[in-house]
């Protein structure tokens, strides 16, 4: 539903239009796939915050497929990514993952967005080109990706399975902890 009730960039021009013709609030642009399933959940996050943040935030969408014209200059090569520009400058976010160009995972927490969007935007009106996220997305805080957590899994798996052969269980037992 998001993806359909929200604004569609379909040009590389209309891109450039709406990132230098706002000048009051914060441009959010959504690239991806409308059809990835990840696009799709960040969509209907996306629309139900919409009304929310309009008075400081515009929310577009941007079909990676579609209009490739920023996939090489902002390395879109994530299912989902959001970008954030104000007053014709792209807007950096030290979200603690590395990566300060955009968020290239699905936020599902509507407030957590919010908080983001309202970060990016006060931190964007003081003059600064990047801004410390309200919360650190990290792994070293938990915050795993499926990846992450398959993985965690089968480390656990082949742990348990090593105690059994080996019958040292306590040490295994004491990494297991340390991996939880």
């Amino acid at each position: 539903m998001g993806s359909v009730v929200l604004p569609h960039l379909n040009t590389g021009w209309h891109v450039d239009q709406a990132i230098l013709s706002e000048e009051d609030r914060l441009v959010v642009i959504r690239f991806g796939r409308d059809w990835d399933p990840d696009c799709m959940r960040q969509d209907e996050v996306l629309y139900k915050i919409a009304d929310k943040v309009r008075n400081f935030a515009v929310i577009y969408l941007c079909d990676i497929d579609q209009v490739p014209d920023f996939n090489q200059m902002y390395e879109l090569y994530d299912p989902c990514s959001l970008m954030f520009f104000f007053r014709n400058k792209h807007m950096m976010i030290d979200l603690g993952t590395g990566d300060n160009n955009k968020i290239k995972w699905v936020l599902e927490d509507k407030q957590e967005l919010i908080d983001i969007f309202e970060t990016v935007y006060r931190g964007a009106k003081k003059g600064r080109g990047l801004v410390v996220s309200p919360k650190d997305y990290s792994t070293r805080h938990s915050y795993l990706t499926q990846f992450d957590k398959i993985s965690k899994s089968a480390v656990v798996i082949s742990l348990s399975a090593y105690a059994m052969e080996t019958m040292n269980g306590w040490q295994t037992i004491r990494l297991l902890t340390e991996l939880e």
